[in-house]
């Protein structure tokens, strides 16, 4: 493997000149610079990260945790982060959880044993746990997505209960007084708060949630999940006129199932997501959906983990940022009048 010594004695110049030709051109002479870099280029000499981890005491690598990286929305979350950090000289690590509190855990002790600069995660241990463990190795990380309150440090999310009345209200005011929640699991603390603001919003409208809403929950936030829930509305008696999904995934998967069983999507049954991902606007029937800032939201995160793991990290205080989401409404829940 090629060394700094290699190409120190392949430029005829010192080891000490190489390093500041690396890490402080401005400190060494324009033609010194270029047969440096020449030597570099000739060798294809590399310089070793790890080495220069260890002499700084800084790595140059942040990490993000992810629930699913199947999901789109999560894709948009990493596009907003990775801009971010790339803009700060830094790189960032993808891993996903898979919504295993385990696999959470496991890879959070990773980023501890690799001395990750950062760590941006939205988390799947509900109890906060993982986070206080991964806490005592003194790694800033920033909740993405989620809000603990059991957990110290910053967090971007966005105001669920609020989405939740958005999408609840555009529904009653199609006239459907007979809703189906389709929700991931409910410990999960997205879908308890959009759960929230569905009855909310009902209750603003003098409807009962017992009368007005059924809850249907499933295991996964994923395609194959939606199209499950899309059978038990098929079995459900009355059926009901109108659905929301936790998530786009969810309601595409719930729409396939009813376009598959001759059920017109919005004619019989008017049908709402949450995300607002690229597919839902190329549906088969283009899908009504809450939109969430996702791009927003991993650069915002970034830049607060950048902020407090920084030079400047003494001056950083936590900060709680609430983003808001906002209805974007397709043919899926609005029925052709004449």
């Amino acid at each position: 493997m090629v060394g700094i010594k290699d190409v120190a004695r392949a430029a005829g110049v010192s080891v000490g000149t190489v390093s500041n030709v690396i890490n402080r051109p401005q400190a060494v002479s324009s033609e010194t610079r270029d047969k440096v870099r020449a030597a570099i280029r000739r060798l294809g000499y590399v310089r070793s990260e790890s080495a220069r981890q260890l002499r700084a005491g800084r790595s140059r690598i942040i990490a993000l945790l992810v629930l699913d990286m199947a999901n789109p929305f999560f894709v948009d979350v990493a596009c907003g982060a990775e801009r971010a950090a790339r803009a700060a000289g830094l790189g960032v690590m993808l891993c996903n959880s898979a919504q295993s509190p385990s696999e959470e855990a496991d890879y959070l002790a990773l980023f501890a044993e690799q001395r990750v600069r950062g760590v941006l995660v939205t988390p799947a241990d509900t109890s906060g746990g993982n986070l206080a463990a991964f806490q005592r190795h003194g790694i800033p990380h920033v909740s993405v997505d989620r809000v603990l309150p059991t957990a110290e440090g910053c967090s971007v999310s966005v105001n669920d209960v609020l989405g939740g009345e958005l999408a609840a209200r555009h529904l009653l005011q199609q006239g459907h007084d007979s809703i189906v929640y389709v929700s991931g699991p409910m410990q999960l603390n997205q879908c308890q708060d959009r759960h929230t603001g569905v009855v909310s919003a009902l209750r603003e409208a003098g409807l009962s949630e017992e009368r007005a809403l059924r809850l249907l929950e499933v295991e996964r936030l994923d395609v194959a999940a939606g199209r499950d829930a899309g059978a038990r509305l098929l079995g459900m008696s009355p059926r009901p006129t109108a659905v929301f999904c936790a998530n786009d995934l969810l309601a595409l998967g719930v729409l396939q199932t009813l376009y598959g069983a001759g059920v017109a999507v919005p004619g019989e049954v008017a049908l709402v997501g949450y995300d607002d991902i690229e597919f839902a606007a190329a549906a088969a029937v283009p899908l009504t959906s809450v939109r969430q800032p996702a791009f927003r939201m991993g650069r915002a995160a970034a830049d607060l983990l950048i902020e407090e793991s920084g030079e400047d990290a003494e001056g950083h205080e936590h900060q709680r940022i609430v983003l808001q989401p906002e209805l974007v409404v397709r043919r899926s829940s609005i029925p052709v009048r004449a």
